[in-house]
């Protein structure tokens, strides 16, 4: 089997500021991860700032917790493709 390219290429990670219990913090995600954050977000029927804020509570409690870009793209893989 070929490996192909992403649909519409690769892209680096895009900086965006979000509020999470209340404070302003910034998270680099590539624009795929973001994508399916937002659409997580919807399917759950809350807002991004909400999700992000829900995977960052349990990222806290970690034995040894990453930093919140990397929890987000472990959550999302974990989400999209099994446990």
């Amino acid at each position: 089997m070929t490996v192909t390219a992403p649909p519409g290429g690769f892209h680096g990670p895009v900086k965006r500021s979000i509020t999470i219990a209340g404070h302003a913090t910034s998270i680099s995600l590539e624009p795929v991860f973001w994508q399916a954050l937002e659409r997580a977000a919807v399917a759950r029927a809350l807002p991004l700032s909400a999700l992000v804020g829900q995977i960052d509570a349990l990222r806290i409690i970690a034995p040894d917790p990453p930093n919140l870009a990397s929890a987000l793209r472990s959550w999302l893989l974990a989400e999209c493709c099994g446990r």
